[in-house]
């Protein structure tokens, strides 16, 4: 095995945390990025000092193999800011409700300095030779025991391949010599892409103000632009923000357009304090991620065959291993899914 070098195809969560574990074990790795920064689905922007998460945000204490990675990197967690009454909008006509949340909820996590974290420390455990960014795979080929890989401008020649892309970008992105089974190529185009239909947007503000208000910053709502809304002020209570998730539908509209909506419906909820204290608004529409999703008018549903059986299969006599979160037997389609099937393909390798 330490003879032989494996390629990565996906530096996100399950890519970076699998070349990780294959180096602690002596093997020689490729890791190859279609993007120009790593993370994938994790992505912390920071805005001046405050740091938020425009894609995946929560851990629980029930996830037990990111847990234990954050553990053996020195992450450290702290609890979601729930204290404090919450908010409903139910109809457009209609003010704002408080409510208070419901005692003994199961307490979420937030990464102390952002989900990034993840990203940054697994990658300083890489070598710099070991990572090819800004190189999208666009030929796979089968030359005796290796596998040829191709972009526009580079080839690599590994023993063995783990894709960690999501499943539909890869059966419509990458051409395979011989072909991937028919069934998989099916397979993959209906499987759901963790995110895919997210919108998450943030405003950073000069202080918490609505904690002032008795409110705990979490809002649902019926009518839109924002479906759900958190409080986002970081572990210190030094940057302040809130984030959230908007309505699938407005993914067609401006930025312009979509920040417009939210603060007004920020307004609505928590008064002309929004205009004062706003510094900023931030947000990404993943639908519209062109290295995260492939287009295609197909329905699908949430989670929809994340973790089927057949991604446990090897393919090309065992060279080939299709892997991601959305391939995980356990937790499929999160950071804790992406962890676990890195962890099940170090551990098969």
């Amino acid at each position: 095995m330490q003879d032989k070098t494996i390629g990565i195809i996906g530096g996100g969560l399950c890519g970076l945390t699998l070349a990780y574990k294959l180096k602690l074990k002596g093997v020689s790795v490729k890791l190859i990025e279609a993007n120009s920064r790593l993370g994938g689905r994790i992505f912390t922007k920071d805005i001046e000092g405050t740091k938020v998460e425009l894609g995946a945000t929560w851990l629980w204490d029930y996830n037990t193999s990111l847990i234990e990675l954050a553990e053996e990197l020195g992450i450290q967690f702290f609890p979601q800011e729930m204290k404090g009454d919450a908010l409903f909008e139910s109809m457009s006509a209609h003010n704002p409700q408080r409510f208070q949340l419901p005692p003994n909820q199961q307490i979420s996590y937030r990464v102390v300095n952002g989900t990034s974290q993840f990203i940054e420390k697994l990658t300083n455990q890489l070598a710099a030779e070991e990572i090819a960014l800004n190189t999208q795979i666009r030929s796979v080929k089968e030359e005796g025991n290796k596998l040829v890989l191709n972009s526009s401008d580079k080839e690599f020649v590994v023993d063995q391949l783990i894709s960690t892309i999501p499943p539909q970008l890869l059966v419509n992105s990458v051409e395979f010599s011989p072909s991937l089974p028919s069934e998989i190529v099916r397979l993959g185009n209906t499987t759901h892409t963790w995110m895919q239909d997210s919108i998450k947007c943030a405003v950073t503000f000069t202080s918490a103000f609505w904690k002032q208000q008795g409110l705990s910053g979490v809002g649902f709502s019926h009518v839109g632009p924002f479906m759900e809304l958190y409080d986002h002020s970081n572990k210190a209570n030094t940057t302040f923000a809130l984030m959230g998730f908007l309505n699938g539908g407005l993914a067609q509209e401006s930025f312009e357009k979509r920040k417009e909506k939210v603060l007004g419906q920020l307004i609505k909820f928590f008064g002309d304090e929004v205009k004062d204290e706003f510094i900023s608004y931030e947000e990404k529409v993943w639908g519209q991620e062109p290295l995260t999703l492939f287009p295609s008018n197909r329905f699908l549903s949430a989670h929809q065959n994340n973790g089927h059986s057949m991604y446990q299969e090897p393919l090309f006599n065992g060279k080939f291993i299709i892997g991601g979160t959305e391939t995980a037997s356990s937790y499929a389609g999160y950071m804790e899914g992406a962890v676990h099937r890195a962890l099940e393909i170090a551990k098969e390798l």
